[in-house]
């Protein structure tokens, strides 16, 4: 059914799924959610950033991860809701989700870094990888305790394992997604090199 009406439609489907997961993704969830808890304005703290990483450092652990499930969450309704229209249009719901929680209209085009939508975007597309993404994430981290590091690695495996497990339109999906997530993290990037990155557990 989705691949007849997909076909009847023409792209609608995919400019209809662009539009509802741009949107959706747009959404601020770290700065509506401080700012509901009388936090105030968490761009003007520690990075300035809107994501669940930032929001942790108002020191409300829980805000910082209904933050990170709601970040996540978005991409993978824009995923999955778009997917019963065929993969194109799941596919472009999805990656329209991601570029609106980066670069979100109402905040100037200043968004987070996107991990945890990417994640949903997974979860929304292809379930499974979401466990593969965790393992190798677990993996880094426990032995490096760079928290950066090990998103790093794991968004560079996804569109690998992806395209070996036949995957390869969703590979390329997130082969861009991991490139554009790489160069959020480009200041992250820089500080392990430079060895100055804090390790998960650091204090201060």
């Amino acid at each position: 059914m989705p691949d007849i009406i997909t076909w009847q439609l023409g792209p609608l489907p995919t400019l209809l799924s662009l539009a509802f997961g741009y949107l959706l993704g747009s959404i601020p969830f770290g700065l509506l959610l401080t700012r509901m808890a009388g936090l105030g304005d968490v761009r003007k703290i520690g990075s300035g950033n809107i994501g669940a990483t930032n929001v942790l450092r108002t020191g409300n652990k829980k805000l910082a991860a209904a933050t990170l499930l709601l970040d996540a969450l978005k991409g993978t309704a824009a995923a999955a809701i778009a997917s019963r229209f065929g993969l194109e249009a799941g596919i472009a719901a999805g990656f329209a989700a991601f570029m609106g929680h980066l670069f979100p209209v109402w905040l100037g085009f200043k968004g987070g870094k996107g991990v945890a939508t990417y994640l949903g975007i997974l979860l929304g597309l292809v379930p499974f990888m979401l466990a593969v993404f965790a393992a190798i994430w677990v993996s880094v981290a426990y032995l490096t305790r760079y928290s950066s590091l090990s998103a790093l690695v794991a968004t560079a495996a996804c569109p690998v394992v992806l395209w070996f497990t036949g995957y390869e339109e969703v590979a390329v999906l997130f082969a861009v997604m991991t490139l554009i997530t790489w160069i959020k993290h480009r200041a992250n990037i820089s500080r392990l090199l430079r060895g100055t990155e804090s390790r998960i557990g650091d204090k201060g």
